[in-house]
């Protein structure tokens, strides 16, 4: 049997939010492989929602810049080690310089080494960063980072929480500038962004959802309901799923203002008032930690 480290122990306690001992048994249970004791937890009823997108950081800010004639967006995000460094006047000031150094790049870079390439103040991001470790002697590293470019009729809109950790850049395509200048639909990517903010949907549909990640959640769901009637468990496990997919699915999440509708129908009400067409192509969210 694999040997348990305190350590891996320690990991699937973060990701799963369970008892020490319960991650240590589920280990155990799959010779130490972490995402099979993640899914063993799952079954049991016993994890937690297992967290989602991008790597996780403990401290930092979170940065959103949008060009002049509101063509171009972005969202970015630098990690520190310590809170006190994070609100660093020279920190604040380098992920500033990180939001603008993207926002004047010709197309979003492949990966973080290729941001850390790009000019900024007279400089390199990697330069910036560079001297802010010199300075403080922490890891600091280019989080996760989203670029949007508007191609044709549309709203890009960003909202960054108060404390700086958390963030959402959202793209609205339209058939029309007419629609997009209405004040409705304003209002609605604004709420929308904050929405995201608050919710953290995986995709802006069912249909954008992995297939893999769909089919696991099928075989976590049948799990829990094994040993009912074989006639009724495909019915039961399809309530789970679509259950599901109304928490991580945006168009089908209820609207955080106004339970009482889903956003895909928020989406409808605001076109219809705006005169054109609204669609929710794509949202980038951002999270410190």
């Amino acid at each position: 049997m694999a040997e348990i480290t305190a350590a891996v122990v320690k990991e699937l306690r973060e990701r799963t939010g369970q008892a020490m001992m319960d991650c240590k048994k589920a280990l155990q249970e799959t010779g130490g492989d972490i995402d099979k004791a993640i899914d063993l937890l799952r079954k049991k009823g016993m994890a937690v929602l297992e967290k989602r997108g991008g790597r996780e950081t403990k401290e930092g800010q979170v940065v959103s810049k949008s060009s002049p004639d509101g063509k171009v967006s972005v969202i970015t995000m630098l990690c520190s080690e310590t809170d006190f460094t994070a609100k660093n006047n020279d920190f604040v000031a380098a992920s500033q310089a990180l939001a603008d150094a993207l926002l004047a790049a010709a197309s979003t870079p492949a990966d973080a080494d290729a941001f850390m390439a790009l000019p900024a103040a007279g400089k390199t991001v990697g330069d910036i960063i560079n001297n802010i470790i010199s300075k403080t002697g922490e890891k600091i590293t280019v989080g996760d980072f989203a670029r949007y470019e508007l191609k044709g009729p549309g709203l890009l809109f960003s909202y960054v929480h108060f404390n700086g950790k958390i963030g959402t850049m959202l793209q609205l395509d339209a058939d029309s500038d007419t629609a997009v200048k209405n004040a409705a639909t304003k209002t609605m990517a604004s709420d929308l962004a904050m929405h995201i903010t608050a919710t953290s949907p995986l995709a802006v549909s069912r249909d954008e959802v992995d297939p893999q990640i769909v089919a696991k959640e099928r075989e976590i769901a049948a799990e829990q309901v094994k040993g009912k009637p074989a006639n009724i468990i495909d019915k039961i496990v399809d309530g789970k799923i679509n259950k599901w997919f109304q928490q991580i699915a945006l168009l089908e999440q209820p609207f955080v203002k106004d339970d009482s509708k889903s956003v895909g129908q928020l989406v409808e009400e605001t076109a219809k008032q705006a005169g054109g067409r609204l669609t929710i192509k794509r949202f980038t969210r951002l999270q410190i930690g």
